[in-house]
C-alpha cells in the first residue's frame, strides 16, 4: 500500500466492567458489557473498515470486549495482545501505534479510559460533520470507539495528524 492513502485508526474502549475482588487488570465484563461489546461489533461491522491489525490490551475486560465484538466481524484481523497498552497515557499509546507496519491499513486498538480518549482528543486535528462534538458531548462510555483517518506511515502519527470520522457509544 502507498502510504499517501489514508489509513484508519479505531479507538475502542473496553465494555462495562464488573467490580468483585480481583485485581484491576483482572476484572472481567459485567453483564452490561457483555451485552454492549457485540453491539459495538455490529456497528463497526457496519462502518466496513476491514482491519489488518487489533492491538488489544491484556487486561481481561479488553479481550473478553474483542472477543465478543470481533465475532461480529466479517473477517477476524490479527490480534496481537499488547501488555503496553493497559494503563497507557496517549503517548504511550501513540508510541505503540508507530511501531504499526506499513502495510497496515486499518488497525483498532481495544482500550482504556483515560488513555483511549486522551488519544482520541490528541490525535484529532480535524473533525467531519458532528463527530467531534458527539465525542464531546458523549465522552468515552465503555465500549464507545472513535474512527479516526490520517495519511502517512505509521510512525508519522502525531497529535493533530488524524481526522475524527466517526464517534459511537451504546447510548446513540
Amino acid at each position: 500500500m502507498s502510504v499517501a492513502e489514508p489509513r484508519r485508526i479505531v479507538l475502542f474502549r473496553h465494555a462495562k466492567a464488573d467490580w468483585p475482588q480481583v485485581s484491576d487488570h483482572e476484572r472481567p465484563l459485567a453483564e452490561r458489557g457483555r451485552k454492549d461489546a457485540p453491539v459495538a461489533g455490529r456497528r463497526l461491522a457496519d462502518s466496513g473498515i476491514p482491519f489488518d491489525l487489533a492491538l488489544c490490551s491484556t487486561a481481561v475486560r479488553t479481550r473478553e470486549t474483542w472477543k465478543l465484538a470481533v465475532s461480529e466481524l466479517p473477517e477476524r484481523p490479527r490480534t496481537v495482545y499488547e501488555e503496553r497498552v493497559y494503563e497507557a497515557s496517549p503517548g504511550e499509546l501513540i508510541a505503540v501505534l508507530n511501531e504499526t507496519p506499513d502495510d497496515v491499513r486499518s488497525a483498532i486498538l481495544i482500550g482504556h479510559n483515560p488513555g483511549v480518549q486522551g488519544l482520541a482528543e490528541v490525535l484529532t486535528g480535524s473533525a467531519e460533520g458532528d463527530a467531534g462534538e458527539r465525542m464531546g458531548r458523549r465522552g468515552f462510555p465503555t465500549a464507545a470507539f472513535a474512527v479516526l483517518s490520517f495519511t502517512g506511515p505509521w510512525k508519522s502519527l502525531e497529535p493533530g495528524t488524524a481526522t475524527l470520522i466517526d464517534h459511537w457509544s451504546p447510548n446513540d
